[in-house]
């Protein structure tokens, strides 16, 4: 089973950019897409073949997530049921045989951090969040989310350490994540890989020097540790700031 996940900044703007040519050679049984800063009704996405389960942001033109799976879905709920984080089209659970898979676009701190007690709170209440899925069946948790976790993740960390995604809060809580039982699969199968990143800012043609940040994940709960298969990055695939990601798993404990 391949999923791939992939921030398209705008997905009605990513469509004239060769999407569905770049869908189309990933060849994924599902895709998870984050910031498609759309409203319902705005834009049509045609994926032949493939359920489509869309968040919408209340704010028109920002955040939102969307998932398309040509495995069938048992259910999907969206949002994690705490107001306070249910009004930016954040997060999509889609529940599959085996497991839950979870689509979330992690909320930034912004410039100056001033969004950063905002981000604690919703840490720690995603957290608990993937820890009672987790109860029930394993969990897989991808998306943009919005932290390089180590110093190895992106290309200046020294110069970063303060500004928002590579804080020490943040960093922490993704730590704390990982100690409820998940694994960070790409650095499950590369833990001493450099240069491997997901996003690069559009300024100062960062992207062809490679000076980026990895802040797109797959987070796999401990109980899937033996079905996964190899965790990728696509920084070959253009049209956004960020390029996709893969988790290549096992299905089921006996296929594919």
């Amino acid at each position: 089973m391949k999923i791939i996940s992939w921030n398209v900044n705008g997905l009605r703007a990513v469509m004239g950019k060769g999407f569905y040519e770049s869908v189309a050679s990933l060849d994924a049984d599902v895709i998870c897409l984050q910031e498609i800063k759309m409203q319902k009704g705005q834009c049509e996405v045609t994926l032949e073949g493939y359920e489509q389960v869309l968040n919408y942001a209340d704010r028109k033109g920002y955040s939102g997530t969307a998932v398309f799976s040509r495995i069938p879905m048992i259910g999907h709920t969206i949002n994690i049921g705490v107001d306070e984080h249910d009004h930016e089209g954040r997060v999509i659970t889609c529940e599959f045989k085996d497991f839950y898979l979870v689509c979330c676009y992690t909320p930034n701190s912004q410039n100056e951090l001033k969004r950063l007690d905002y981000r604690m709170r919703w840490e720690d209440d995603f957290r608990k969040y993937l820890v009672a899925l987790d109860a029930v069946k394993p969990v897989i948790l991808t998306g943009d989310l919005n932290v390089a976790h180590q110093e190895i993740d992106l290309k200046n960390p020294s110069t970063n350490h303060h500004n928002a995604g590579f804080t020490d809060e943040e960093r922490g809580k993704m730590t704390e994540l990982l100690s409820a039982g998940f694994i960070d699969s790409f650095r499950h199968f590369y833990p001493d890989v450099t240069g491997a990143y997901s996003w690069w800012s559009y300024i100062g043609g960062a992207r062809s020097r490679n000076a980026g940040w990895r802040i797109d994940y797959f987070i796999v709960s401990e109980k899937l540790r033996d079905r996964m298969i190899d965790s990728k990055i696509h920084p070959q695939i253009m049209g956004s700031d960020h390029c996709p990601v893969e988790l290549d798993i096992k299905a089921s404990e006996t296929g594919d």
